[in-house]
């Protein structure tokens, strides 16, 4: 019993030593600092958006149909004289959660089957592997295209397709770290012990596993982003009035002479986002890599 606990002990004192270090590491990078500190505005623009939101961002007015950037309206009206910032500001809500949601569940999804695949092998690995080369096969725009003219458009289901798409790159690379990890002293030791396999998978492989998924995740979001911008600007993603970022350029891009903030402004919103998340998983990348922290 004293011995669990004192197991328990040094895997929490393992778990705070590893994330304050990463903080730590993280904060000396540059462009992390610069790409999280970005991605803070967002989401705390996202989260207050009914109280800095200076109007309502569905309701029409043609009387201020594609006003110029102006004092009134910081980065202008649209073809339906709905304001830009407001309109803005209510569809990170709506990029960062189809970012976040879908990126979240596809490397659950993922993470699980690496792991089942490079633990158990033999038939087990063969048919997860040969199901993850099948959607990598596709190219991942047109299969997420596929699955919306399936489903319908809607929010749900693009959170559906995106996870369809991506999960397949991090059960690959759980898998491979699963298959070093196996071959371990302290997982042969386990077994020895009679330690279940969930156990085994949860409690020793999943941690080790950690560092890369946390650079996945970061850089899957803006991956996630980009697909929802794309499927919408093509019509099958997000649908009128939603505020969001790509249906907004797909709006303005028949105005794009006559008023081009229309489709600029969220195009360079989707832009900064992107890049924040960038920046903030290369800096975690660069915290993680044992090399370049030599």
């Amino acid at each position: 019993m004293e011995s669990q606990m004192q197991a328990a002990e040094q895997t929490q004192y393992a778990d705070e030593s590893f994330f304050s270090e990463l903080l730590q590491a993280v904060k000396q990078n540059k462009s992390a600092v610069v790409g999280c500190s970005v991605l803070m505005i967002f989401i705390v623009a996202a989260l207050l958006a009914p109280i800095i939101a200076p109007y309502d961002p569905y309701v029409v007015n043609m009387d201020q149909q594609f006003q110029k950037p102006s004092a009134e309206h910081l980065l202008g009206t649209d073809m339906f004289g709905r304001d830009m910032l407001s309109r803005i500001i209510y569809g990170a809500r709506i990029s960062l959660l189809i970012g976040l949601v879908p990126t979240l569940i596809s490397m659950l999804l993922g993470t699980v089957l690496g792991l089942i695949a490079g633990y158990y092998g033999k038939k087990t690995d063969y048919m997860i592997m040969r199901l993850a080369d099948v959607v990598m096969a596709f190219p991942s725009l047109l299969l997420a295209m596929v699955v919306m003219y399936t489903l319908g458009a809607s929010l749900l289901n693009i959170f559906i397709a995106i996870s369809i798409v991506n999960w397949a790159g991090t059960a690959r690379v759980v898998r491979a770290q699963t298959l070093v990890l196996k071959e371990k002293e302290f997982v042969e030791a386990a077994k020895v012990m009679g330690v279940k396999d969930w156990v085994i998978l949860v409690r020793h492989l999943l941690p080790n596993c950690i560092p890369s998924l946390l650079v996945l995740f970061t850089l899957g979001i803006p991956e996630a982003i980009m697909s929802e911008a794309t499927l919408s600007f093509l019509g099958v993603g997000a649908q009128p009035p939603m505020a969001s970022w790509g249906l907004m350029v797909s709006s303005g891009k028949e105005f794009l002479f006559m008023a081009p903030w229309v489709a600029i402004v969220p195009g360079v919103a989707i832009l900064v986002v992107a890049m924040a998340f960038n920046f903030l998983g290369d800096g975690l990348r660069d915290a993680l890599d044992p090399y370049l922290k030599q």
